[in-house]
């Protein structure tokens, strides 16, 4: 079963790309605005051969990482913190749904004005970005705890930090795993947004130069690295996700099956 999803996939991913080939050769697409596939995969090759390109991807990289880290463990931290002391939960409710639909592009002025094009300016955008999709799913994690379970442990006098041990992080862990999933995906588009319009180091910089200086192909083949970038990460986050989860239910399901 597993080989044909993979033979489909591949089969798709075939067509797609002679379809790409196909659109711009027969003139329905102006080639100006649409290179065919073989173009875009030399200038693919180009950027790989090009020590400029690997540095652009390590400063993406390194904004998408060191914000991602801090997201999760401040949103893990928060988290936890208002669960375990129910009236700063009831404090802080209304200022949490006051700031989390803020999107995160309308901080880069405030970003820019900060750190200009600085790598705390995409640090800003990740960090408040990600943050929420952690601390939400911490949150609804909690709300998930079997109160059954919560007074057995009451009952057999384990304190506050035990409980949060043995029975609320292993009911939160699975919305944890999902939060740090999504946000890991998050951090990248902000990573390339920010990097994009404030013009801070990373392939989102190298697109626009692209963009700028009418170089069409390259600007298509930075584009397909940010999707493949965006293809490893999830890949990644999901074997971590089963590997951290192997015990839980949902994840036996799913590998009996």
């Amino acid at each position: 079963m597993r080989g044909e999803n993979l033979a489909l996939g591949a089969t798709g991913l075939a067509a797609f790309l002679a379809l790409g080939e196909a659109v711009p050769r027969l003139g329905l697409v102006k080639e100006a605005y649409f290179p065919p596939t073989s173009r875009i995969a030399g200038a693919l090759g180009d950027e790989l051969a090009d020590s400029a390109f690997w540095t652009a991807l390590g400063d993406t990289l390194t904004g998408w990482a060191i914000g991602l880290a801090i997201a999760v463990g401040a949103g893990i931290a928060a988290g936890v913190l208002l669960s375990v002391v129910p009236h700063l939960r009831a404090a802080t409710a209304s200022t949490i749904e006051f700031l989390r639909p803020i999107p995160s592009v309308a901080l880069i002025p405030l970003a820019v004005l900060l750190y200009g094009t600085e790598l705390r300016s995409v640090l800003l955008l990740v960090v408040y970005a990600s943050f929420w999709q952690i601390l939400v799913q911490v949150l609804y994690g909690v709300q998930d705890v079997d109160p059954v379970a919560e007074e057995t442990a009451r009952s057999y006098g384990l304190g506050t930090w035990a409980r949060v041990r043995h029975v609320l992080w292993p009911t939160a862990l699975p919305y944890v795993m999902t939060g740090v999933r999504l946000a890991a995906a998050v951090a990248l588009i902000l990573a390339v947004t920010a990097e994009l319009v404030i013009g801070a180091p990373g392939l989102g910089a190298r697109i626009a130069v692209a963009q700028t200086s009418q170089a069409v192909p390259e600007m298509y083949a930075l584009i397909v690295v940010t999707g493949v970038l965006g293809l490893l990460i999830n890949v990644g986050a999901r074997t971590v996700e089963r590997r951290a989860l192997a015990w839980h239910q949902s994840v036996r399901g799913e590998v009996a099956v």
